[in-house]
């Protein structure tokens, strides 16, 4: 055996090593992991992470005949990032930092991984591993200064609209006057929430359902501007509602609205890919033979 690497071997994967690896992690990080799931519960903006560990092991479940034949060769390396991982989970747990506890638990993951499979089987589970890391709430400083920026831009899109629409409207920050009521842009309505989710729906669908990366990364990058429109688009309809009637403004109305705007932003997305498909087929159809 080299410094790094065992010898390389064919045949199943290493069940048994796995098996204990994972009820010792399970173990070591129980009590951040039961936090983290009280957290996608009571969290309506990671609603979300109860999702991200059954779609990864759907992907690796879906991949596991070409996992089958991957040359398995541990390497010694990934032992190593397992224990700074460790070291991670504890610096993070007594300085009360959550998010690095937290990611912890994701970087021993991957280190199990490259210890157990080798750098190849690493190389061929990097995508899932990686998702893992959007199941971690991001930290309450970048949380906080992302949602307060885009809780005014939601503001001056409803804003806008609703002049463009002739409906009298005043803004203040992120407040806006309309002749029967104020609306208040709050934190639930920055459309943090939209954003994060769609964004792991993107990177999902287009693992699944495209093969170019530039076209991946085109679709990871369109949530931005499609959540940020749709959410301006649904304040707007809400102010617009609450000129016929105060009461649809909020309360199940205004929760509705959110789920359907919600669905149209994935329709968007879709649509979005359907024409990235039609220009690359134009493309093509022109490169000389």
């Amino acid at each position: 055996m080299t410094p790094v690497d065992a010898i390389p071997r064919k045949g199943p994967l290493p069940w048994a090593p796995i098996a204990w690896f994972a009820a010792l992690g399970i173990g070591c990080y129980a009590p951040i992991l039961y936090r983290l799931a009280l957290q996608w519960s009571d969290d309506p903006d990671m609603g979300h992470g109860f999702f991200v560990p059954l779609v990864v092991g759907f992907i690796v479940w879906q991949r596991r005949e070409e996992l089958a034949r991957v040359e398995i060769r541990p390497n010694w390396w990934g032992l190593l990032v397992v224990l700074l991982g460790a070291v991670q989970m504890m610096l993070g747990t007594l300085g009360v930092e959550l998010f690095t506890s937290r990611v912890a638990f994701v970087v021993s993951v991957i280190g199990s991984v490259w210890f157990l499979g080798g750098t190849p089987l690493l190389k061929k589970l990097i995508f899932p591993l990686a998702l893992l890391f959007l199941m971690v709430p991001i930290p309450a400083v970048v949380y906080n200064q992302v949602t307060f920026r885009m809780q005014l831009l939601a503001s001056r899109l409803a804003g806008g609209s609703l002049e463009f629409l002739s409906v009298p409207v005043v803004r203040e920050g992120n407040i806006l006057e309309l002749p029967n009521m104020r609306l208040q842009v709050v934190e639930a309505c920055s459309g943090i929430r939209s954003l994060l989710t769609l964004t792991f729906l993107s990177l999902v669908y287009g693992y699944l359902f495209e093969k170019r990366l530039w076209v991946r990364a085109a679709l990871f990058i369109s949530t931005i501007p499609i959540a940020i429109l749709a959410n301006g688009g649904r304040i707007a309809a809400t102010g617009i509602l609450s000129q016929v009637k105060p009461d649809l403004a909020e309360g199940f109305y205004h929760e509705s609205t959110g789920w359907i705007l919600f669905l149209i932003s994935l329709g968007l997305l879709i649509a979005f890919h359907g024409i990235l498909v039609f220009g690359c087929r134009r493309m093509e159809r022109r490169k000389p033979a």
